[in-house]
C-alpha cells in the first residue's frame, strides 16, 4: 500500500496591489518553507526571504509580520495586517509538579488548553520555571498535550472536556502554535507532543495531519515522539494506517467489553470494541508499529480483576502496550480512583497474562491539567 500525503491549502495570495487590510489570506503559521518562499516571490520579494520568515515564525516566536526586523521597514508596513496566527494567552496557571497549564485565545474569541509537561533528572530540587536551566537532551524532556478541538464530540462519563459540548475543529495553526507557546514559555525546545488534549484527533484528520507535517518538517520534531490517542472513530484508523506515519497510536479503550464500554463510553454504541480492535490490528499489520491501549482506572466500575482477566484475554497475541491511569477527578461525576492495591492487583494480573503495561500517574492533577480534566473556561483571568 503507497504512502499517502497530506492535501495542504492554497496559501498564496495574488499580488497586484497589496493592501494587507483588504485581503483575506490564511495564517501562515503552518506553511511549509516552500510555501513561505512562493509566497514571499509573489509579493515581489527575493525568495531568500521567505527562509527568514519561516525562521521567524518557527524559531524565533515572531507573532507579527512587522515584527520581522530583516525585512524592509517598507514592506513590513504594507503586509503587516497579514495574520501569522499565534493565539494570544487568556489563562496560564503552575502546578506544583512544574505542568502548566494553559488557555489560549483563539481569533474568533473560543478558548482551548494545552499543557506543558517537564521531566526533570532525579535528584534535582531547583525550581525549573524560575530557572530555565538549560535539560539534558539524554535525561529529560519536555512534553506538550496539545488540543485538537474546541470541546469534544465523543462525551466521555468520566473526562471534563466532554461535559462542556463542542463547538469546532481546530485549524492547522492553531494546533502549532499550541507547541510554540510552551516552547517559548518554557525557554526550550519540546522534545515530545501527545495529541490528547481536548477534542477527538481523527475527526479533524487533516488538520492534524497537517499539523504532524508541520511540527516535524518545520519545528523539528521527529515523529516518534509524537503520540495521537483516539476513542476511535469507524475506519479512520485505517485511514491513519496509510499515511505510514511513526507516531504512536494510543486508543482510548477503557473498558474491555462493549457493555461497560458503552456505559462509560456513550458515543461508542454504534462502533463495537471488536471492530475497534480488529481495526487496531490491520494498523498493525500496515504500520509495522504496535498500538497502545490507555484504560482510566475506575474504582469498583473497570478495575476488578475479573475486568483485568477479560482485557488481557482480548489483547493476547497483540502487538500492544496498555498504559493504565488511575482515575483524576473532575466535578461532574463521583468516581473515584482505585487504592494503589486495586492498582497494583490490575497491573500484575495483566502481567502474569503477557501482556505489556505500565501506570501513568498524570501530571499537573491540582491546575486541573491532567488528563479528562481540561475544559473550556473563559471566566478564568489572565495571570
Amino acid at each position: 500500500m503507497s504512502t499517502k500525503s497530506v492535501v495542504v491549502p492554497d496559501r498564496s495570495v495574488e499580488r497586484k496591489t497589496l493592501d494587507s487590510s483588504k485581503i483575506s489570506v490564511p495564517p501562515l503559521l503552518g506553511a511549509s518553507l516552500e510555501q513561505l518562499q512562493t509566497w514571499v516571490k509573489e509579493q515581489g520579494q527575493p525568495v531568500y526571504r521567505g527562509k527568514q520568515l519561516h525562521d521567524w515564525i518557527y524559531h524565533k516566536g515572531a507573532r507579527s509580520l512587522s515584527e520581522i526586523t530583516v525585512f524592509s521597514k517598507q514592506w513590513r508596513a504594507e503586509v503587516a495586517n497579514i495574520p501569522v496566527g499565534r493565539s494570544a494567552l487568556h489563562y496560564r496557571s503552575v502546578a506544583s509538579d512544574d505542568t502548566v497549564k494553559y488557555l489560549l485565545r483563539l481569533a474568533d474569541g473560543q478558548i482551548v488548553e494545552t499543557v506543558g509537561i517537564p521531566s526533570f533528572n532525579k535528584g534535582r530540587t531547583e525550581n525549573k520555571r524560575t530557572t530555565k536551566s538549560r535539560r539534558s537532551k539524554s535525561s529529560e524532556r519536555l512534553t506538550v498535550c496539545v488540543s485538537t478541538q474546541v470541546g469534544c464530540p465523543m462525551a466521555c462519563d468520566f473526562c471534563a472536556t466532554g461535559k462542556g459540548g463542542y463547538q469546532r475543529n481546530l485549524e492547522r495553526h492553531e494546533i502549532v502554535d499550541q507547541v510554540l507557546t510552551v516552547q517559548e514559555d518554557f525557554g526550550e525546545r519540546v522534545s515530545h507532543i501527545v495529541f490528547m488534549g481536548m477534542g477527538e484527533p481523527l475527526l479533524n484528520m487533516q488538520n492534524v495531519l497537517g499539523a504532524i507535517e508541520s511540527l516535524n518538517q518545520d519545528v523539528g520534531i521527529g515523529q516518534r515522539c509524537l503520540t495521537l490517542s483516539t476513542v476511535g472513530i469507524p475506519r479512520r484508523i485505517l485511514e491513519l494506517a496509510e499515511y505510514k506515519l511513526q507516531v504512536t497510536l494510543a486508543v482510548s479503550l477503557h473498558a474491555p467489553n462493549q457493555s461497560l464500554r458503552e456505559q462509560i463510553i456513550p458515543s461508542a454504541r454504534p462502533y463495537k470494541i471488536d471492530d475497534l480492535l480488529a481495526e487496531c490490528r490491520e494498523y498493525v499489520k500496515i504500520t509495522g508499529r504496535r498500538v497502545s491501549f490507555e484504560y482510566i482506572l475506575l474504582a469498583g466500575v473497570n478495575d476488578l480483576p475479573e475486568h483485568a482477566v477479560e482485557l488481557a484475554k482480548r489483547l493476547r497475541g497483540f502487538q500492544s502496550h496498555v498504559n493504565l491511569i488511575p482515575y483524576n477527578p473532575i466535578q461532574e461525576v463521583d468516581y473515584k480512583r482505585p487504592s494503589r492495591d486495586r492498582i497494583q492487583a490490575f497491573t500484575q494480573i495483566l502481567e502474569q497474562k503477557h501482556i505489556a503495561v505500565s501506570v501513568r500517574y498524570s501530571r499537573g492533577l491540582e491546575a486541573d491539567a491532567a488528563c479528562g480534566q481540561l475544559r473550556t473556561n473563559k471566566t478564568q483571568v489572565l495571570k
